[in-house]
């Protein structure tokens, strides 16, 4: 289990926009990602280190964004002015998740731009819903290039601000109150409105930049 990426939902202005400002921000470049036909959304990818990266995600005008629960956050995010959206977690199995949570992934796909088509299976996207400061799981298909690789960075993911509550994280991600996340940091303060992500810090060559 490891941090793989966070999401940032779209500004007003679309995908492409945000996540040219946020790549000028960082010094990273940004790749289409490509759409995800079952949910009604496509991204933008900014690179980081360690198989990690920035996901920008818009909603599209398509009847799948009114029914699969990530086109829904992703609207309702984007209508409130996009922002930090959620944050996720890569596990090798996600059966597992499935049988402590009682849940059911389901499966996901996106052809890049290149034609290449990423697979895999996620869980939790309901939960991010009622709960903003909760991740959601992801396991990647066999064979699928991680999204991190479409392209070279110097960019590193150090740490994330939450308004929650660890206990209740922990609780969710199934893990023990020693446990420390590889490589990221996180800082907990108690909200004082919807729970969810404050900031992502990012160490850059030019130093720290925190969104």
């Amino acid at each position: 289990m490891r941090v793989d990426h966070v999401v940032y939902a779209a500004e007003n202005d679309g995908a492409r926009a945000t996540a040219a400002r946020l790549a000028e921000q960082l010094g990273v470049a940004a790749v289409d990602g490509g759409v995800h036909p079952r949910f009604g959304t496509r991204n933008v990818i900014l690179p980081l280190l360690g198989d990690r990266y920035l996901e920008v995600v818009e909603v599209l005008d398509h009847p799948a964004s009114d029914k699969a629960p990530f086109g829904q956050v992703v609207r309702a995010r984007s209508a409130a002015g996009g922002g930090w959206l959620g944050w996720v977690v890569s596990v090798e199995d996600i059966s597992k998740q499935e049988q402590r949570l009682g849940r059911d992934s389901v499966t996901g796909n996106r052809h890049r731009p290149d034609g290449v088509e990423l697979r895999w299976k996620q869980l939790g996207v309901k939960g991010l819903q009622s709960d903003p400061q909760l991740p959601f799981f992801v396991e990647w298909a066999e064979g699928t290039q991680h999204p991190s690789g479409v392209g070279a960075t110097q960019v590193a993911l150090r740490s994330v601000e939450i308004a929650g509550d660890p206990n209740r994280v922990r609780d969710w991600v199934g893990v023990d109150e020693d446990y420390v996340p590889a490589d990221v940091d996180f800082n907990f303060v108690a909200p004082r409105g919807t729970p969810g992500i404050l900031s992502v810090t990012f160490e850059t060559p030019s130093g720290p930049v925190t969104v």
